[in-house]
Formats: C-alpha cells, sequence, structure tokens
C-alpha cells in the first residue's frame, strides 16, 4: 500500500483515531492511571508525531488523482483565508486557555476569556481547521482531499470533542465560559457576549507582527517549501 491512495487513506485513519480514540474516549483515564499524567502526555506526544509524519510522507508519496481542474482563482482562497487562520493559530498558542492541557485552572479566574478567546474559544484547532479547508479548494485531487480534509477534521471535529468533554466534567466554571464565548469564529461577538474591540486590544501589537511576518514569509517561501506559488503571476 506504500505510494497508494489507500496508504494515505490509512495514514489519515490512524491520524484521527490517535488523536480522538485516545484523548477523548475512557481510554486516556485507564492510561493516565496506570502510566501517571507525564509519562502519558510524553508517550501520546510520540505516537501523535509518529502519525502526523506518517500522514506527511503517505500524501508525498500518493499518485496524483484529479477530482476538478484547477483554475486560477482558487489560489486565492488559501491567500485571504491564511491571515485569519494564522491570527488564530497565534493567538491561541499564545494565549492562555483553559482548553488547553494544563491550563484548566483559567476557569476559575474572573475573566477567563481573553484576546482571541473573545473570538472562538477554540482558536488554535479553528487556525488549523481554517489553513485545511482553505488548501481544499486548490489541490483538487483525490490525494489533496483526504490529506486536507483530514487535517480540517482534526481541527474542528477535535474543537467539538474537546467541548463535549469538558462539559462533561467542567462544572459551572466550564459553563460559564462556554455561555460566553463561541465556538464558531466571531459567533460570541455577533451574539453580542463579546467585544471585538477588546479581543483586538487584548491581542496585542506584538502578536499581529508575528502574523505578519509569517504570512510574508509564506508567501514568499511557497514556491520553494510546496513547489507551486502562493498567488499565481
Amino acid at each position: 500500500m506504500v505510494g497508494t491512495i489507500w496508504g494515505l487513506a490509512l495514514a489519515g485513519a490512524f491520524l484521527l483515531a490517535s488523536h480522538f480514540g485516545i484523548s477523548s474516549t475512557r481510554l486516556r483515564p485507564a492510561v493516565v492511571d496506570r502510566l501517571g499524567e507525564g509519562p502519558y502526555r510524553g508517550l501520546y506526544s510520540l505516537v501523535a508525531a509518529g502519525a502526523f509524519a506518517w500522514f506527511v510522507w503517505a500524501y508525498e508519496t500518493a499518485p496524483y488523482a484529479p477530482v476538478w481542474d484547477w483554475q486560477p482563482w482558487q489560489a486565492w482562497v488559501p491567500a485571504v483565508l491564511m491571515p485569519l487562520a494564522l491570527l488564530l493559530v497565534v493567538g491561541g498558542l499564545t494565549t492562555r486557555n483553559p482548553t488547553s492541557v494544563g491550563q484548566e485552572k483559567a476557569l476559575t479566574s474572573a475573566e477567563p476569556a481573553q484576546g482571541v478567546l473573545r473570538i472562538t474559544r477554540h482558536p488554535f484547532l479553528w487556525g488549523v481547521g481554517l489553513w485545511a479547508l482553505s488548501h481544499l479548494v486548490p489541490n483538487g485531487d483525490l490525494g489533496g482531499l483526504l490529506f486536507f480534509g483530514t487535517l480540517a477534521a482534526l481541527g474542528i471535529v477535535g474543537a467539538l470533542l474537546l467541548d463535549a468533554k469538558k462539559r462533561a466534567g467542567g462544572g459551572l466554571d466550564w459553563e460559564r465560559f462556554e455561555l460566553t464565548t463561541g465556538f464558531v469564529p466571531f459567533s460570541a461577538i455577533l451574539a453580542g457576549k463579546q467585544s471585538l474591540a477588546r479581543a483586538a486590544g487584548e491581542f496585542g501589537l506584538w502578536r499581529l507582527v508575528v502574523v505578519v511576518v509569517l504570512y510574508g514569509a509564506l508567501l514568499h517561501l511557497h514556491p520553494w517549501l510546496f513547489g507551486v506559488p502562493a498567488i499565481p503571476g
């Protein structure tokens, strides 16, 4: 199955199973009880890294099987959406979030949702999801659909499962956090539960600079990193 679409599908299924099948089921507490929290996190990180490496390799070696024809306008979809995706990823990685491992105590603070969390309580996962969904459009081959579709599911379905897990064990603190934040980006702001102005102010200039630099670097390096220009000439 090496270098086949079926091999890519198998690698994608293993990637999803290694994430959702462990962290979102009763298997996690059973493994933690046996190994301890620290060793479990280390083992989980190794499995996740190995699964992702296999998935990328399977995509790189999969045959090209077109599903729809490529058109120049399609490249503008990721070009337009990537700034938002990067904003969510950078904000998600640098903001204390009660949904992140080891940061659950943030739920008890007076205002647990600050900065990018006012846009969505799952900024990093949504950033990954938007990155993957935006790249589905210009990658209209079967391998691209499996690759980016799997990564989109990893982000967005993962956020849904994380909500369900937190809802089951988070108590009143989680209920308060969930009621004042949104799952879909900007939904809480549109509903009047959060303020876009406060989100922008708390995001900070330095994070914005990081987003701009990363976006510029991706535009410039895209041909060398991925073999195609980010924006067709």
